[in-house]
């Protein structure tokens, strides 16, 4: 990920495997910070399925808190 403000405007949302291929349900429209306070929140379950798009780039969440 490109980006490395907290307060950089993101889009966190839920990928679901689905049997049509999931979804993508938004969580949040809000700075960086705030989606990975939600993010972290989440069950482990649904943190997998997470993603945080910026302008120019999508990250999986585990992969910006795993190590």
């Amino acid at each position: 990920m490109r980006t490395v403000s907290e307060s950089v405007s993101v889009r966190l949302y839920h990928l679901s495997d689905g049997p049509e291929g999931g979804a993508a349900e938004t969580l949040l429209y809000g700075t960086l910070a705030d989606a990975l306070h939600l993010a972290a929140q989440q069950d482990e379950d649904i943190q997998a399925g997470l993603f945080i798009a910026t302008d120019n780039d999508v990250v999986a969440y585990l992969d910006l808190v795993d190590p």
